[in-house]
């Protein structure tokens, strides 16, 4: 039986499903992006491969945990699927890819210059490359897993050191969404509360993961049963790419060499 952390969230668990649909989103706006040799960076459980894949000449796909690795490449044969710490990105050629995405990846980069660098190292002349990453305005917690969060300003202005064209918009929530997302923000308020001395924010990230999987997963779990036809019933069609970065859910960044 698999055991998720709330970093790895599960289309398979029903409370997880206003965020599975929230990171599949993207996947369904790259459609429109994607072509040629594409390189996906942190793929994670494969989310996306079935979206993409048959939109591209030839897929290929990094990620840390070897598992998933081997895996999505029994299942996906026709894909290139290599385990990779990065950055750099080893092994790979200049000017080699039409498409990159990376999505919910950055925020867990320790050098962020680099791998922004190394993407436009990567990504060939005329190529687009897509990114989203949580947007800090919008964040409910801190959360541990993360070496960092960006502001929109912020995220674009890192952006503009490596790559000549930037497009940042954001992937807002519909009526329903947001809903979810205040339900959501009034339990966590309840559940850090009791943090009088601001602990989340002291602490080392390390000594926040556990308690911060376990408080987060009992947290969905609340929402699911407290509200079911609400969280069974959100869909990607419920988030938008928004002009407003500031204002949505998670940064959604084009990039253009």
């Amino acid at each position: 039986m698999a055991v998720y952390t709330t970093e790895i969230t599960s289309a398979e668990i029903l409370s997880d499903n206003p965020i599975h649909q929230r990171l599949l989103k993207p996947y369904i706006v790259a459609k429109d992006y994607v072509k040629g040799n594409m390189l996906e960076l942190g793929c994670g459980e494969g989310r996306g491969v079935k979206e993409l894949m048959p939109l591209v000449e030839k897929y290929t796909a990094l990620d840390k945990i070897g598992e998933i690795v081997e895996k999505l490449q029994k299942e996906n044969p026709k894909g290139d699927f290599r385990q990779a710490v990065f950055p750099p990105f080893s092994g790979l050629e200049d000017n080699a890819f039409d498409s990159i995405v990376t999505f919910q990846v950055i925020e867990h980069i320790t050098d962020d210059e680099l791998f922004l660098k190394e993407m436009a190292r990567v990504l060939k002349p005329g190529g687009v490359a897509l990114l989203t990453t949580p947007n800090i305005k919008l964040t409910l917690t801190r959360n541990p897993w993360h070496i960092r969060e960006y502001t929109a300003q912020e995220l674009t202005d890192l952006a503009k050191k490596y790559f000549p064209n930037v497009e940042m918009k954001g992937i807002a929530g519909s009526e329903k969404v947001m809903d979810y997302h205040d339900k959501n923000r009034a339990s966590v308020k309840r559940i850090t509360r009791f943090d009088v001395l601001n602990l989340q924010y002291r602490l080392p990230a390390w000594m926040l993961r556990i308690p911060y999987d376990l408080l987060n997963r009992l947290n969905r779990n609340n929402l699911q049963k407290a509200s079911d036809s609400l969280v069974s019933s959100i869909s990607h069609d419920d988030y938008l790419v928004s002009d407003n970065a500031d204002t949505s859910l998670d940064l959604f960044l084009i990039l253009r060499k």
